[in-house]
């Protein structure tokens, strides 16, 4: 099929509405027409297919970078976004992200499991004394806040200001990104200080057994990056760690609570832990769509994309696509989960080990807790575009 030129066969998909959702009808309805379409920032792409080709094809760069630029954004946030990992592109890239790939390495990710345990474990000891709770503040946060400060080599007590201050840069994300703008750069410079401190204390004090340790260790290892290329790639980790890891679990956890059964599947079964966490991800991820610019014309599939073009390729929706079969909602026995809800590509999340192996050490501590559980009371979530989150889950739970 040929696209007239204008393209006005396609669907027209409003991505500027506060209401706009990534799961509904409206998404579903112009994916049966084609697997692309319109919307005020760009062209979308919805099918799983062509979201896989798209985030893998070198024709496109990374497009997020340009985000600051489209909010008007100013300020120390908006610097460091456009010079960090997430908008490097070319051998720059691959340098930063060869370091990051050797510090972060499974092996190392690995040894710090049975610390990821005990975080979540003594959270849950808390949630023992009570029968309800508000999830979001009282376990999601303060795990993945403690967690990040345990890959870090940060102490656990500093957790609250280090979730807080990635918990303000996931604003960042948002069409709203004005309304926050002030907040979010004194949190992203806090953040670069923290970095200072950190990467000071690993010079005194040398070791590999944390991630800035690991950083510092190696970085004379590769050439070409600076010292500021360090302090930006420890935000990255903050930001993406955080924010991430809190919002994933909250979206695991309300989806338990529609199907019932399945928690207790998982409490009779602990191995489907690793099922569930990746079900979590392609049933409910945190990131809707990844944003990618067209940097080379091309005609594909009948679209001429012309450089320059920005298009959202929608993750969560392509999950739910029906070329990949009759899928459930959400089932932790599904044996075929293929999503790209850490993207793909030369920018596939490069923290998505640390996050499978810390979420499943909380969904672990968290099955062995509560017996039962369900809504209880009205969560809050934000919009289902762009980087998504549960604001507030309140929980009543049987242990």
């Amino acid at each position: 099929m040929t696209i007239n030129e204008d393209m006005t066969e396609l669907a027209f998909l409003d991505f500027s509405r506060a209401d706009f959702s990534t799961k509904s009808q409206v998404v579903r309805d112009a994916r049966e027409k084609h697997w692309c379409a319109r919307t005020p920032l760009g062209l979308a792409i919805l099918s799983y297919e062509h979201v896989g080709r798209f985030l893998r094809d070198r024709r496109l760069r990374q497009g997020s970078y340009s985000w600051p630029n489209s909010q008007n954004a100013t300020g120390s946030f908006a610097e460091f976004w456009q010079r960090s990992l997430i908008s490097l592109e070319g051998p720059q890239h691959k340098k930063v992200r060869a370091l990051a790939i050797k510090a972060l390495s499974n092996d190392f990710v690995l040894t710090l499991r049975s610390q990821f345990n005990i975080i979540a474990q003594n959270l849950c000891g808390i949630l023992r004394q009570k029968s309800s709770c508000e999830f979001q503040s009282e376990f999601s946060m303060p795990f993945s806040g403690q967690a990040i400060c345990t890959l870090l080599g940060l102490p656990a007590e500093r957790w609250p200001s280090v979730a807080r201050d990635a918990s303000i840069l996931g604003l960042a994300m948002g069409l709203n990104y004005k309304t926050h703008e002030v907040k979010i750069n004194a949190a992203c410079d806090r953040l670069s200080e923290l970095a200072v401190e950190l990467i000071s204390n690993a010079k005194v004090a040398p070791n590999t057994s944390d991630l800035v340790g690991r950083l510092v260790t190696y970085w004379d290892q590769f050439e070409g990056i600076s010292y500021q290329d360090l302090i930006d790639l420890i935000v990255i980790v903050i930001f993406g760690g955080v924010d991430t890891t809190r919002s994933q679990l909250g979206f695991l956890m309300a989806l338990f609570a529609r199907y019932p059964t399945q928690w207790q599947d998982l409490r009779i079964d602990p191995s489907l832990v690793p099922n569930a966490v990746e079900e979590a991800i392609r049933a409910w991820p945190t990131t809707t769509w990844a944003t990618r610019e067209i940097i080379e014309s091309f005609e594909f599939d009948g679209i001429l994309f012309a450089k320059g073009v920005t298009v959202h390729l929608l993750v969560h929706s392509s999950a739910k696509d029906p070329a990949l079969g009759n899928l459930p909602e959400f089932d932790i026995h599904l044996q075929q989960r293929r999503h790209h809800g850490f993207g793909g590509g030369a920018h596939h999340c490069l923290g998505h080990f640390v996050a499978r192996t810390d979420m499943a050490s909380a969904v672990r501590a968290i099955a062995n807790t509560f017996k039962s559980f369900s809504i209880g009371g009205t969560p809050v979530y934000l919009p289902d575009s762009g980087n998504t989150s549960p604001q507030i889950l309140p929980l009543s739970y049987e242990v």
